[in-house]
Parts: structure tokens; sequence; C-alpha cells
């Protein structure tokens, strides 16, 4: 994954609420800003996002979202160099984003796939049972990027995270499942009561396995969406960078300048 010697174009696959910044409108707009040409298909279309005791709205379901890459490929609008994932309710539209991948690396090999498997937060599921282990076994080995939750990390590698060295174990085993970089964007550990930290890692183009944290101040208050902002941030730098490292503390930093003024 080289730096910036081409422009990217984003084709991002996520969530559209009404209220509220979650998804796509989150994530968009900060892809824009750092110069990213971006396409956005909303994966549903609800009043507000899921934490509230009701939503109103409309999920596409697979042949809908094929529906919507056939137009863009019919008219040679399917040129995407990443893909960017976040918020699916089923597990025909998640397989249709693989389907949708498979498109656009057929025309380029080294179409960059950032997966932020949104399924859950703080022990909960907010997607369908049945979603898990198609992001388990089909999308995360696809996954150039994957940007899972401490809850989302557990998940997918099926063991508990509390401690520093938890976390790295869940990072290598999700390395050995197919993403070449893997940030588990918020961990609460045991080291570190008044911060959340996150954890990444990588194989640098040096060849040199990378690892690094971030300890975040806690905020008091609870935020929705900055788990897809930091995927479309981490995207945007890691292609204008490189560099993994660079790219995580630039994220970090847009995310808490952003909460601080929320």
């Amino acid at each position: 994954m080289a730096a910036a010697t081409t422009p990217a174009q984003v084709l991002s696959i996520q969530s559209h609420t009404v209220h509220g910044y979650v998804g796509n409108r989150s994530a968009v707009f900060p892809m824009q800003l750092l110069g990213i040409e971006v396409d956005a298909i909303n994966s549903v279309q609800f009043s507000n996002n899921t934490g509230y005791p009701s939503w109103k709205g409309e999920a596409l379901d697979g042949d809908q979202l094929w529906a919507l890459v056939e137009g863009l490929e019919g008219n040679n609008l399917l040129t995407h160099t990443h893909l960017l994932t976040g918020y699916m309710r089923s597990p025909a539209i998640l397989r249709t984003c693989l389907k949708t991948l498979d498109n656009l690396r057929a025309k380029n090999a080294s179409t960059v796939y950032v997966c932020d498997p949104v399924m859950g937060d703080e022990g909960q599921l907010y997607v369908p049972k049945d979603v898990v282990p198609i992001y388990r076994n089909e999308v995360v080995p696809r996954a150039t990027v994957l940007t899972p939750n401490q809850f989302e990390a557990e998940i997918l590698t099926d063991m508990k995270i509390t401690t520093q060295e938890d976390a790295l174990t869940a990072i290598e085993k999700l390395h050995v499942i197919g993403p070449k970089i893997v940030i588990i964007t918020s961990c609460l550990l045991s080291d570190a009561a008044d911060s959340i930290a996150l954890l990444a890692s990588w194989t640098a183009p040096t060849g040199a396995s990378e690892k690094f944290r971030i300890n975040i101040p806690k905020i008091a208050n609870s935020f929705t969406g900055t788990g897809d902002l930091m995927a479309s941030l981490v995207l945007s730098w890691l292609h204008k960078t490189n560099d993994l490292k660079t790219a995580i503390q630039n994220a970090t930093t847009t995310v808490q300048a952003v909460l601080a003024e929320t």
C-alpha cells in the first residue's frame, strides 16, 4: 500500500441517519476535507441511531446494493481505489460488499479494503447474531485494514481482552486471519483506568513488525459515530502517508478535537 502516488477514490458503504452523525454522516465529510474523493452508499437510512429507544427507516438488502453497484459499473464509474464498509444488518449485504470488492480487485488488485466491523460495543450487539460469523469467516480474511473496537475484537477472536498482552494476542490472531493492518480503536485495559487505549499493528514497508499504543484521556460523556470517524481518518492518512504511526496519531488527534467541541 503505497503513499499517495495516485488520488484516492473511496466507495463508502455505511449507515445514514437523519439525526446525528454516524456512518457516512460521520465519515464522508472528513475524508473530503482531506482531499479524498468519496462515493457513498447508505446501507441503512434510519431516523436516528439504534442507541435510542426506537428508530424508523429502511435497510438496504443485497440485491438493492448490487443494483447500485451495477449502475456504477454500467457507466464505468466503479473505479475506486478503496472500499470502506461499516454498519451492515444482514449476511446478504455483507456478501454483496465482498462481491463488490471482487469486482474492484479484478480491475485493480491493489484495491484497499478498510473494514470497520460494526457489530456492537460495551458487551452489547447491535446487529443480528447471524452477521457475526460472516464477519469472522468471510469478511475479515479479505480486509486490508481492520478497525474493531474492544468488544468487536473479542467477538472476532473469541477471547476476552483485559490487558495489553491480551489485546496484542487478539491483534496477532486477526493478522493470521488476513488483515495486514489491525487497529483496536478503543480498549479499557487494567493498566490505565483513566484512559482509553488504541492499539495498532502492521508490517512496515521496511519489513519490520511495528506495534503502537496511544492512551487517550477519557471524556465524561457518551458519543456515537466515533469509530466511523476514526476509520475514515485512518484510511485517509494511511493513503496520504503510508505510515501507520502518523495515521493513528493524526486520526486520534482529530477525533479528540471533534469530541472536545461536541
